[in-house]
Parts: C-alpha cells; sequence; structure tokens
C-alpha cells in the first residue's frame, strides 16, 4: 500500500510539473498564442489580398486560421460578432454601404469618415489605406478609343451619339451609374444602349457588339491595354474604394503589431498591382494562394 501511495504521489507531482510547464508563465504571448482569423469576401481581388495578409501575419509569427469566401452581405456581421478578425475592405463600400452616409470624393476624407465610425460603431479599427482603389469605372474599346480620341468620360460624354453602350440595366438606374453621370458630365446620348449580363461585358466589347461599358477599376481584363481602355473620371464623380485591413479592436489591442505588419503590406498595393494579380487569377487561371504567396515573396 505504501508504495502505491509513493506512485500516486510521484504520478501527481510529474503532472503538476507538466501542468505548469505548459502555461509557460500565464501571461505571455508565444507563437503558439498569437492566433487571428483572417476572413475575405467571395471575389478575386479580395481573396488574394487576404491570403497576402495571412501570409504577412504567419511570417510575424502568428497562428492564422482562414476563412475566405464570405458574401459580401454577410462579411460585415461576421466581423462584428468576432467569426473573423481582419479582412480587406473598401472605404467606399464602409462609407456607402455600411454607413449608408453620403458619398464624398476625397479619398482621405472617406478614409477618416469611415475610420473614426468604425472605431466609434463597431469596435472595429481601419488600418492604413491602400492606394489600390476598386471603383466603378467605364472602359471603352481600344478601337473607338483611337478613332475618336477618347481617354476621358468628358470625351467619352461628347462623343456618346457614335458609341454602342452595353449595360447591366441596374447600371441605368443606379445614383453611381448613368443619373450620376448624367449630373456631372452631362447627357450620354448612345447611338444604342443594350442591357448584357455583367460576367459578359468584356466578351461584347472585343466581339465589337458594343463600344462601351461599366467595370470595376482593377478588373483583371482591363490589363489587356490592346483591347481595352479604362476612362479617367476626369470629373470626379466616384468614390474612392480604396483597400483597407480592418481589425477588431480587441484583437488590435491584443497585438498592435499586426498593425505595423499589415500596414507594411498596404503600402505596396496600388490599383495596378492589384489588377494584374487579379488577372493572374481570372485570366491566366492561377489559384488565389499561389498568386498571394509569389506576391509575398516578392516584397517581404
Amino acid at each position: 500500500m505504501k508504495n502505491y501511495r509513493k506512485l500516486f504521489a510521484l504520478m501527481t507531482a510529474v503532472a503538476m510539473m507538466l501542468s505548469l510547464a505548459a502555461c509557460g508563465g500565464g501571461g505571455s504571448s508565444s507563437g503558439a498564442d498569437k492566433k487571428v482569423i483572417v476572413g475575405s469576401k467571395d471575389f478575386t481581388e479580395n481573396e488574394v489580398v487576404a491570403e497576402i495578409y495571412a501570409l504577412a501575419l504567419e511570417d510575424a509569427g502568428f497562428l492564422v486560421e482562414r476563412k475566405m469566401n464570405i458574401a459580401g452581405s454577410v462579411v460585415h456581421t461576421s466581423i462584428t460578432n468576432g467569426e473573423i478578425d481582419i479582412y480587406p475592405e473598401y472605404t467606399g463600400t464602409g462609407l456607402i454601404s455600411i454607413l449608408k452616409m453620403d458619398a464624398l470624393t476625397d479619398q482621405d476624407e472617406v478614409y477618416k469618415t469611415v475610420k473614426d465610425e468604425y472605431s466609434k460603431q463597431f469596435n472595429i479599427t481601419g488600418l492604413d489605406y491602400a492606394e489600390a482603389n476598386d471603383g466603378q469605372g467605364l472602359f471603352i474599346s481600344k478601337k473607338a478609343s483611337d478613332e475618336y480620341g477618347i481617354k476621358t468620360i468628358s470625351d467619352l460624354q461628347a462623343n456618346a451619339d457614335k458609341l454602342r453602350f452595353a449595360s447591366q440595366g441596374e447600371f441605368d438606374e443606379r445614383d453611381d451609374g448613368i443619373p450620376g453621370l448624367t449630373k456631372v458630365y452631362g447627357p450620354f446620348n448612345w447611338k444604342s444602349s443594350k442591357i448584357y449580363d455583367n460576367g459578359l461585358k468584356f466578351e461584347v466589347v472585343e466581339s465589337d457588339e458594343a463600344d462601351v461599358a461599366p467595370a470595376y477599376t482593377t478588373e483583371g481584363r482591363l490589363t489587356e491595354t490592346d483591347k481595352f481602355v479604362l476612362l479617367e473620371d476626369d470629373k470626379h464623380m466616384w468614390p474612392p474604394y480604396n483597400l483597407a485591413p480592418i481589425v477588431r479592436n480587441e484583437v488590435l489591442q491584443q497585438y498592435p503589431e499586426i498593425a505595423e505588419v499589415l500596414n507594411a503590406v498596404s503600402a505596396t498595393l496600388d490599383t495596378e498591382i492589384v489588377t494584374q494579380l487579379n488577372a493572374k487569377v481570372d485570366i491566366d487561371g492561377e489559384e488565389y494562394e499561389d498568386v498571394a504567396l509569389e506576391y509575398w515573396e516578392s516584397i517581404k
């Protein structure tokens, strides 16, 4: 019996020592303890950028869980309820879609407004925004651009009666579509206007069924500059949609180094680079994880 008691006491002592060792002092933030959840919206660009964030954080010693491909309609709820800690947001989306505020056109003013309100209303911090701007735009065929000397939306408006417009329907009704353009630039008296599926816009222009169509300014096919010309919004009608990491305040307070890591990523991203990254996925067929890794390896 004494031997059993001695054995039990020895086993208890060993278990206590192992338990204390596992605690590691209780208050430290070792690499294994630095856990964050990175999310993304459900389209190429957001997935690529979110994956770059994740890789940067992993290299900084974080254990990163990924929750990609979240629907745009619910991603804000996902971060406010703690399902994710970080994701790439757009300043214009925050201003107009989340905060329901009127559009602003100065990117610094948009960013400051969104940053202040997100902190007050949602306990979320917007880190530095990138120069990458995934906003509304219009593109024209290279052929029509060259023929009529069209480089800006003012040029487009002046020559609209010679051009066939490929609409997606809702663009004819939205405040940031034809009605807004008309208020700023004047009427667009198209030669013709037909509705096409949004996913076919580049094919429709390339096949010479139309000359002009709406697009977002970082779409991958806009890298095909021998076919398409993205027009300059020379009267600055559209609000900026700059990419910016947003982080739950609770997480950022625990790990303030996140700001330095992700701000360094944002400093490298401009519209041209993000468009090229999108093209590698959407045109060349590469996986977004591979594209993100290649880019991260090139900048770290």
